[in-house]
């Protein structure tokens, strides 16, 4: 993982740094946004930045925004207070992170924020055979195409694949390329040199370059416009890009893996999709199951998430029930990996009992309870474990008074970390959201 800190931090700047470097972070550091852009422009790409939170975190998420870079940002301070830590939020800071710099919770936010879990849990025979079939073709440069219906772990296995080849050591880069607009494509994946067109203030490297040594994957590839199908297909062949505007070829060696939710095949026939550059993609065709063809994976996924998500809300580790291990193999899961993922993230939050009961299984076709419900259950469980069970401090209060100190309460305890405390509270970071803005407006009504 690549992280990339900006600031001085008072001195913390080289402790963090080798916190996030013994974790196995690849550290680069820039004093303020302008150098910061600048790194980012010529290459030196970061999966997640570290910002000092005096520093104008806004403008900085204004300009990855206007050119395009998806990069998290963590806001980070010296004895900082709660209000500090949530204005960084409210700036688009994903996080906020206290200093001096605990090496479990970089650890923690690392994790969290890059979401590189390169491991995979195979133990049904479907998925034991691609498995298997990934290890052995993992160490040669040959390109993958891996292919599955959406939420199946297409982008988990290409970065297992990268983990397991040669080029470990090198950067995997990935560029979903449905979400970029067809007119920027171009730039995001060769780059484009200064007045190339409008809005190229400055040199930029694109994606071939900055994977250079390592991997490049090209997610859902197949939404790609036919008429920069060609110029893909030139690279892949003669392993050269043109940058837009360049007048010199530049060299590139990188493993490419690209992804696709669709039947090429048949995008191929009906002629969205070029055939040269099908058969060029599709040297090796790794195809994950869906879950509902996978079913001994079911259960041991849900206990791993399980686990995963009791962990970040510091809640104990709990078994799945027998009825709600029933439940969960009953259901097909069109959704696949990430809705089972989700759905156990909701489970580990609402399950009352000691091990995760059916009626905490909640699944496609049933109703969530309102985010009201939620906080006043997740109330009942802080009062009790702070109180002993004394709960007449609350009698003669309303509920949204309650509610009101409770998530203030909470996000204090959280250090303005959003995601912690609607994790905590057991509701959506978007309810959250809201409730602040809500109170916001009331303190501005009444100020």
């Amino acid at each position: 993982m690549r992280l990339m800190i900006i600031g001085s931090l008072s001195g913390q700047i080289s402790t963090a740094g080798k916190i996030a470097i013994g974790r196995g972070a690849k550290v680069t550091h820039t004093e303020d946004v302008e150098q910061a852009m600048g790194a980012l422009r010529n290459g030196r790409g970061a999966d997640l930045i570290m910002m000092d939170v005096k520093l104008d975190i806004a403008t900085l998420i204004e300009q990855l925004k206007a050119e395009r870079f998806a990069i998290p940002v963590v806001a980070c301070g010296i004895g900082t207070n709660a209000s500090t830590a949530v204005n960084a939020i409210k700036a688009g800071a994903k996080e906020f992170l206290p200093l001096p710099p605990n090496a479990e919770l970089i650890a923690a936010v690392l994790e969290a924020i890059a979401e590189e879990n390169n491991s995979m849990l195979a133990q049904d025979p479907a998925m034991k055979a691609v498995l298997n079939m990934a290890d052995r073709v993992a160490s040669s440069d040959a390109t993958i195409l891996v292919t599955g219906e959406s939420g199946t772990g297409k982008e988990v296995m290409s970065r297992y694949i990268h983990q397991k080849s040669k080029r470990a050591g090198g950067p995997f880069i990935s560029l979903n390329c449905a979400a970029i607009p067809e007119n920027l494509l171009e730039s995001e994946l060769f780059g484009h040199e200064k007045g190339a067109f409008t809005g190229a203030v400055a040199r930029r490297i694109g994606k071939f370059e900055e994977a250079n040594g390592g991997t490049l994957l090209l997610d859902e590839v197949s939404e790609m416009h036919p008429s920069l199908q060609a110029k893909l297909l030139r690279a892949i062949q003669e392993r050269v890009i043109d940058r837009i505007g360049g007048k010199t070829p530049v060299k590139i060696d990188i493993r490419l893996i690209a992804t696709s939710n669709r039947d090429l095949e048949s995008y191929v026939r009906e002629g969205n999709f070029r055939e040269d550059l099908y058969h060029r993609l599709n040297v090796i065709n790794l195809a994950l199951p869906p879950l509902r063809d996978r079913p001994s994976d079911i259960v041991p996924l849900a206990q791993a998430f399980s686990e995963k998500y009791g962990e970040q809300n510091g809640l104990p580790k709990k078994k799945i029930s027998a009825a709600a291990a029933a439940r969960l193999k009953a259901h097909d899961w069109p959704g696949n990996i990430r809705e089972l993922e989700n759905t156990m993230h909701r489970a580990v939050l609402m399950s009352q009992e000691a091990e995760i009961e059916a009626a905490a299984i909640i699944i496609s076709g049933q109703r969530q309870p309102a985010p009201e419900q939620s906080i006043a259950q997740t109330a009942q469980t802080v009062v009790s474990a702070a109180t002993g069970g004394e709960s007449a401090a609350l009698v003669g209060r309303t509920v949204a008074d309650v509610e009101r100190e409770l998530i203030l309460n909470t996000l204090d305890h959280c250090l303005g970390n959003r995601t912690h405390a609607a994790n905590i509270l057991g509701i959506s970071i978007r309810t959250l959201r809201n409730k602040l803005k809500e109170y916001g407006e009331q303190e501005r009504i009444h100020g």
